[in-house]
């Protein structure tokens, strides 16, 4: 599959950012929810452990998925991931998930893409599991770039992200309980290599047009639709815009205009 080279590919960029940094430096506070950039890899490092087992040893899989319900029962998940692995840290920690992020890559190239995962919340195909990595590792990856003052130069392999984000409009209604308050606005983005890509067609519910990036960071939740440069028109359009979750798990609202932004320098 594309997408497992495409997840390598992404998770290597996130390693070659952080390769100079110095252990002292992953314990660097972020703007996500004032996760360290230990607890981003950790993070990472847990649920690619997570998914690897998911494809190679369920049974495995079903004790990792009790051990961590047991574990965030009464905590908090970043303390159960540093506990799962043993506070790893550092250079080891980032040693430790890229390597196992090469061998889960190497798994998800091998399998059919139709395969049934079985997962945290409903089963998924082997493509959208080693899709879900990819856009995890994107996302995740975007506040340790703002912390680090770096500006991220992507390539046209968020493209999976894009689709994750219009395949996900009903699921964002769905997930809040709610209607979706119209056909899904018509998109016309700029992907990274200047292509333009195009999703739904013209409707009432308003058009959104701009940086694929942008767009990318508004449906993963990494900045508030106020602190982009899409253009949105229309009321159903700005509605999506506001609320737009392209990720599992109950309904999230999107960081406070402001909040999420790129340091004026690095560490």
């Amino acid at each position: 599959m594309q997408q497992a080279t495409d997840f390598l590919e992404e998770s290597r960029a996130l390693a070659g950012l952080l390769a100079a940094l110095s252990d002292l430096d992953f314990e660097t506070q972020t703007q996500f929810k004032g996760w360290t950039i230990n607890n981003i890899i950790r993070h990472l490092h847990v649920w690619n452990i997570a998914v690897d087992l998911s494809l190679q040893d369920e049974a495995a899989f079903g004790a990792f998925v009790t051990a961590m319900m047991e574990g965030v029962r009464g905590g908090k998940l970043p303390a159960f991931e540093a506990s799962y692995l043993d506070g790893l840290s550092g250079q080891a920690l980032l040693h430790a998930w890229l390597e196992r992020a090469e061998a889960v890559a190497a798994a998800f190239a091998k399998a059919d893409p139709k395969l049934r995962l079985k997962w945290v919340g409903p089963d998924m195909s082997a493509l959208s599991s080693i899709t879900a990595r990819l856009m995890e590792t994107w996302a995740h990856a975007q506040a340790v770039y703002d912390v680090l003052g770096v500006a991220r130069e992507d390539t046209d392999r968020i493209g999976n992200i894009v689709r994750l984000g219009v395949n996900t409009w009903g699921f964002t209604w769905k997930n809040r309980r709610q209607d979706p308050p119209g056909p899904m606005p018509q998109i016309r983005l700029t992907a990274p290599s200047g292509t333009i890509w195009e999703y739904g067609e013209a409707s009432d519910s308003g058009m959104i047009t701009g940086s694929a990036t942008e767009f990318c960071q508004v449906v993963t939740q990494c900045r508030n639709i106020a602190d982009t440069s899409l253009a949105v028109t229309g009321e159903v359009a700005h509605q999506w815009m506001s609320v737009a979750q392209c990720f599992a798990g109950p309904p999230q609202d999107p960081p406070p205009a402001g909040s999420r932004c790129m340091a004026n320098r690095g560490v």
